[in-house]
């Protein structure tokens, strides 16, 4: 077996590369820091173990030796090893220490390069850290040397002569001493400098300045770690490059209740838009047994949501049939999720109503004939449908494929909700297992409804939706949210 140094990136989960995703799904244990993006374990074997080995300034942490023991003990005993870092492995990452013990244990391991905070850092906040105008050249220096030597392996005033970009990791404590310390090798006290606060994340902070000013600057505004220093000419482009807080959502923290395997999707385009997305899953889905409906009996097949469709698929595929077992039959969508869903198998939906609601659906079918209906759905769905179907005389059996289960809201889930400027409901079932789990919004909090029917249980109990998507999907639910907060914020 292996032992995976692996690159994490430097904070944003869409730098995380294919094959350090690979790597997390497949390994039996996961050693990590604290700097690895959000979600970066999400995707880990359910019977994986994961190890949190992280660092922080000036609090407890694991040392070195016992990191290096764990990997060894592990290594050794033949499983899959994935020892997850913050940004690249070998910048400033302690990995060619690590590769060093193992390969002196005759244990095998692999290099999986990550992108590294001085790269990723400045370009998310309009910085190139070459430019052929400004700089021809950039070093990478650490600003956290090791405490046990007697003096810095930096030299300082060649680093001050240096004919380019000078990018200071792990410097925000040593940012005054750092900076005269250039000065006093000659470097311009006017050159432009930059400090870049949680580089890459929807909170991401720039403080811009000279050499002379930066320290007291970022001071001032409060920028601590994990930041990135610069100094350098390209550090003057920030104001007029910088792209990351340009993005509708940007500065706003939205929670996320859907079940997990679905909120990821949603908070990945969140945090496009320049959201901040906490998880905060209050439900979970669970398929129930039973065998495949026999689809040929019907004349229509209609799927009320995305969970529905994937489990009838699966139901589908464990008694050895496919799409062709709806050969015969209309199928209807309850909307473009749905929709989607049933395209991911290969059905293109006959009927999606203009309203993605059941009274919509209904509306939809007003004119299809129908005789025999089968109603693929949650257990503990509406009989909107299935009533209105029935009073038209048709034969209507209903399937369900899934029940809904309260997920309890970890402590993390929980202080993030409260300091959230929105959280989302996606369903009926997301807002009675939130409040029923004890989730508890924040006075500044606003509450985000995907329809009406939502809106309803939320005030059942007792909460009036601030938002209300127009159009009743994930899509407009997020242009409902871009139109919140434009309006507030123009």
């Amino acid at each position: 077996m292996t032992v995976y140094l692996v690159g994490a990136g430097p904070g944003d989960p869409g730098l995380l590369t294919a094959r350090a995703l690979e790597l997390i799904a497949a390994a039996d244990v996961i050693v990590h820091d604290r700097l690895i993006p959000s979600g970066a374990l999400h995707g880990a074997r359910p019977d994986a173990e994961l190890r949190y080995v992280g660092k922080g300034g000036g609090g407890p942490s694991v040392s070195q030796e016992d990191i290096g023991e764990l990997l060894l003990a592990r290594g050794r005993a033949g499983l899959e090893v994935v020892r997850l870092k913050g940004g690249d492995p070998f910048v400033f990452g302690r990995g060619g220490e690590e590769a060093e013990l193992l390969r002196d244990a005759g244990i095998a391991f692999e290099v999986v390069p990550g992108v590294t905070a001085g790269i990723a850092a400045p370009a998310y906040a309009g910085i190139p850290v070459t430019h052929r105008d400004a700089a021809s050249a950039v070093a990478f220096v650490t600003g956290h040397e090791n405490p046990d030597k007697l003096e810095s392996a930096l030299d300082w005033t060649a680093l001050a002569r240096f004919p380019g970009t000078l990018v200071v990791y792990m410097g925000v404590r040593q940012l005054e001493a750092i900076a005269r310390r250039l000065i006093d090798g000659g470097r311009s006290p006017d050159e432009p400098a930059a400090l870049i606060e949680r580089g890459t994340l929807p909170d991401q902070r720039v403080a811009t300045g000279t050499a002379a000013t930066i320290a007291a600057v970022a001071a001032r505004e409060g920028v601590g770690a994990p930041a990135i220093a610069l100094f350098g000419p390209v550090a003057a482009l920030s104001g007029r490059l910088g792209w990351l807080q340009a993005r509708p959502l940007s500065g706003v923290t939205v929670a996320v209740t859907r079940a997990r395997a679905q909120a990821s999707g949603l908070a990945a385009r969140l945090v496009a838009l320049g959201a901040q997305a906490v998880q905060a899953p209050a439900i979970r889905i669970a398929p129930l047994p039973g065998p495949a409906p026999e689809l040929q009996r019907y004349d229509l097949v209609c799927l009320t949501s995305p969970n529905g469709a994937r489990c009838l698929f699966e139901r589908l595929t464990a008694a050895g049939r496919d799409a062709r077992a709806l050969a015969g039959a209309r199928v209807a969508a309850i909307g473009p999720g749905t929709a989607a869903a049933l395209r991911d198998h290969g059905i293109v939906a006959d009927v999606v109503p203009e309203r993605f609601v059941a009274e919509g659906l209904v509306e939809a079918l007003a004119d299809v004939p129908v005789r025999r209906a089968l109603v693929a759905r949650a257990a503990e769905a509406r009989d909107v449908l299935p009533d209105a179907l029935r009073e038209r005389g048709a034969e209507v059996d209903v399937v369900a494929l899934y029940e809904t289960v309260a997920e309890p809201l970890d402590p993390d889930a929980r202080a993030g909700v409260a300091a959230a400027d929105y959280v989302t409901f996606t369903s009926s079932s997301t807002v009675r297992f939130f409040f029923g789990a004890g989730g508890t919004p924040g006075p500044q909090t606003r509450l985000a409804s995907i329809g009406p029917v939502t809106s309803d249980t939320l005030r059942e109990h007792g909460r009036e939706p601030d938002v209300e998507a127009e159009r009743h999907d994930i899509e407009g639910l997020i242009d409902a949210l871009v139109a919140d907060v434009a309006r507030s914020t123009g």
